[in-house]
């Protein structure tokens, strides 16, 4: 999907992948500001203790890094969001800087440790196996969308982490 080209990061988006991008961009930005709350396991995956035994440095440490981490995730959220070609009949490209690209890896990573979270995907968890047990029990479900675009955003990701090895 992406590929190097005169030093951009380029991929071509279909409308459908375009509108999937928009919205999971935008929950991670809802998720930070609105929804933002420690006791939300996603919360919790995204901003996690760094003193797991010891709550009182771990919330002074919080005091301290939470808003500028906060503020990075969202722009790099809004990174994807600024990127995107607006939503037509046609979908369009995109092209990054490695700024950008960089950017979009660690949105399309927060995406995912959320997604993951919600969906209860574990590193011992067979994507292909789990995907294939919800279309068995409901082609329709919203799992099986949902774990499609899980799918998708790690297809996304390895495909712009590639782009920026070579």
């Amino acid at each position: 999907m992406f590929r190097c080209q005169g030093g951009r990061y380029v991929a071509t988006f279909a409308v459908d992948e375009v509108r999937v991008l928009r919205k999971v961009a935008s929950e991670v930005v809802g998720l930070l500001t609105d929804g933002f709350d420690h006791t939300d396991p996603v919360v919790g995956r995204l901003f996690p203790d760094v003193y797991p035994d010891d709550s009182a440095s771990t919330a002074e440490f919080r005091r301290y890094t939470e808003g500028d981490l906060k503020t990075a995730k969202i722009d790099q959220a809004g990174a994807i969001l600024a990127a995107l070609p607006d939503v037509t009949d046609s979908g369009g490209e995109v092209r990054l800087d490695a700024e950008a690209a960089e950017a979009w890896l660690r949105a399309l990573n927060d995406a995912r440790l959320a997604m993951g979270v919600r969906l209860d995907i574990s590193d011992g968890t067979d994507l292909a196996e789990e995907l294939d047990e919800a279309v068995a029990t409901d082609p329709t479900s919203s799992r099986v969308f949902q774990l499609s675009v899980y799918a998708y955003l790690g297809y996304l990701q390895e495909s712009l982490l590639n782009a920026l090895i070579d």
